[in-house]
């Protein structure tokens, strides 16, 4: 990753909080916040009027090209979010391009999609990195379920280390 030592960091997570596994990723940011000695995001918290740090943390439903804006003013934005499917890792990691992609939904936006307009509409874009995590449950409701709350702490760390490794290059 190309970032600078001391650049500026946006871990984002989303998701809906109100089904289960799907809030893996507010959930990690929280998790997230609590290592940086940061109080959690409340549900009704996004964490737009907290930026400003290092490594700030916000929360959204679901990626929106509004967040292009936002995005252009970091080196490196870390998407943190629940995955489904056959990917084989619980944990996994995809380094990014920026470009636009169809979203599996289409009232969503695909992360390289988010960094491509950055670039197009700001004139940068941050390296990105989209951080999944396996959901189980994704039922209505609130709360993880035990194997997506384990998978928590773990990706805090990952967060961090590509943070370090980010600040290195």
């Amino acid at each position: 990753m190309n970032t600078q030592p001391n650049s500026r960091t946006l871990v984002a997570g989303f998701g809906n909080q109100f089904r289960r596994d799907d809030g893996l990723g507010p959930a990690v940011v929280n998790a997230l916040r609590a290592r940086l000695g940061r109080p959690p995001l409340d549900p009704l918290d996004d964490g737009f009027d907290d930026l400003g740090h290092a490594v700030d943390t916000i929360v959204l439903h679901q990626l929106v090209p509004e967040l292009a804006e936002t995005v252009a003013d970091y080196d490196l934005l870390i998407f943190v979010d629940a995955h489904v499917g056959n990917l084989p890792e619980d944990l996994r990691v995809e380094h990014l391009n920026e470009g636009y992609q169809i979203p599996f939904v289409s009232h969503q936006f695909h992360p390289s999609t988010v960094l491509a307009l950055a670039r197009q509409m700001h004139g940068h874009a941050p390296v990105g990195v989209l951080l999944s995590l396996r959901g189980s449950d994704f039922d209505f409701g609130e709360g993880l379920s035990e194997q997506a709350a384990a998978l928590v702490p773990q990706a805090v760390v990952r967060i961090e280390a590509l943070i370090a490794e980010a600040e290195q290059d």
